[in-house]
């Protein structure tokens, strides 16, 4: 399949989520990250266990091929959501509240560039890994494990 990635591909196969999206917001000393989820209320809990198991592995095994093929995607997409007048500003304002500067492309692609295997696995296992999840769900939710389950799902035993 031409899914962009493991996870894309485990939900489509699986038919748990309609649809999830990444998110990432910075500023200069703090910033927010995290997943939306959309699905259907008997596919909460699977959806939740294949995120958590792909943040488990973004911890722990991922390999220098995925990270490359995202890092591809990932300047793809900045540079296509460049196109106007308005979403340039967006980015402009974006990258002065969180740098105080505008970062020229250049240097935004050797920052991301320098990214490998090793330092996603780092950075996840610092910031994801046996971390207390900040979780909000709307609608029929009857179906969304308790807190301390997932809570417990943030870490793997590792021997």
């Amino acid at each position: 399949q031409n899914l962009s990635s493991k996870l894309a591909q485990t939900l489509a196969q699986k038919s748990v989520c309609h649809s999830y999206q990444s998110f990432n917001t910075c500023y200069s000393d703090t910033g927010l990250w995290g997943t939306y989820m959309v699905c259907d209320s008997m596919g909460i809990e699977e959806t939740i266990h294949w995120v958590q198991a792909e943040w488990m592995r973004l911890c722990t095994s991922v390999t220098d091929g995925e990270v490359t093929r995202a890092k591809n995607l990932l300047k793809t997409n900045m540079l296509l959501q460049l196109d106007g007048s308005t979403p340039i500003c967006e980015d402009i304002g974006r990258q002065m509240l969180c740098y105080g500067r505008r970062i020229p492309l250049t240097e935004l692609e050797a920052r991301i560039d320098a990214v490998d295997s090793k330092v996603l696995r780092r950075v996840c296992s610092h910031y994801i890994y046996d971390k207390c999840p900040a979780i909000a769900a709307v609608g029929p939710i009857e179906q969304l494990p308790d807190y301390n389950r997932i809570r417990s799902a943030m870490y793997w035993l590792r021997l």
